[in-house]
């Protein structure tokens, strides 16, 4: 039995663990959620039911996007992505991860639905956003990637938030002078990883035939 990831195909979290899976050449069974129409499956693993969750093949949960990454790092230890990183270089992901789900996601959160939080502008959260992306453009002045010029768990981390930054307003991110940051999420974007972690799937269904990924 494979295991089972419950994916939103959108979803930045979703993404990530969907792209590590990817580059660790994981095979699992994928079943796409509609947000607002929950499959009664996942509804009764009770607790939380946001996506991303995986059940591994002995039933275990991993009901959050780190879980499922750290869980298919241990199960593939051979790869770009998962090789051993050195004290400093862990540390390094540590508060790149931090920065990215606990500081700039709020304010990215805020920026995407100004019209929910009229305390203040767009252009204000869009502001506070931006310290985030400072720090990402002087890191990758000095090399392609976050940690060096390879791409690591780093940066799978982080660039699905950019990506949702970005698409508030395209045109003003394309226009900024984060250039080094356009050109790491450029290319990102149009590798042929990301476009198959973004393959459009029909809502899942129970009783529907298995779908597997990658």
């Amino acid at each position: 039995m494979l295991p089972i990831l419950y994916s939103f195909r959108r979803c930045p979290y979703a993404i990530r663990a969907r792209y590590t899976l990817l580059l660790l050449n994981i095979k699992v069974e994928i079943r796409e959620v509609v947000l607002k129409n929950k499959p009664e499956a996942l509804l009764a693993l009770g607790g939380r039911s946001s996506v991303p969750q995986l059940i591994d093949a002995d039933g275990k949960r991993f009901p959050e996007s780190m879980d499922i990454i750290r869980w298919a790092m241990s199960q593939n230890q051979h790869n770009i992505i998962s090789s051993h990183y050195t004290l400093a270089e862990q540390r390094d992901i540590e508060a790149w991860l931090f920065q990215t789900d606990f500081r700039f996601k709020v304010w990215l959160d805020k920026y995407k639905y100004a019209d929910r939080h009229p305390e203040n502008s767009e252009a204000f959260y869009r502001s506070q956003g931006e310290r985030f992306l400072r720090r990402l453009e002087s890191r990758l002045s000095q090399n392609d990637f976050l940690l060096g010029n390879r791409m690591t768990i780093a940066d799978v981390l982080v660039f699905p938030f950019i990506r949702q930054f970005r698409g508030v307003d395209m045109d003003w991110f394309d226009q900024s002078n984060y250039v080094n940051l356009k050109q790491w999420l450029t290319h990102i974007l149009e590798g042929e990883s990301f476009s198959k972690v973004m393959v459009k799937l029909a809502a899942w269904q129970e009783g529907d035939e298995p779908r597997f990924f990658p």
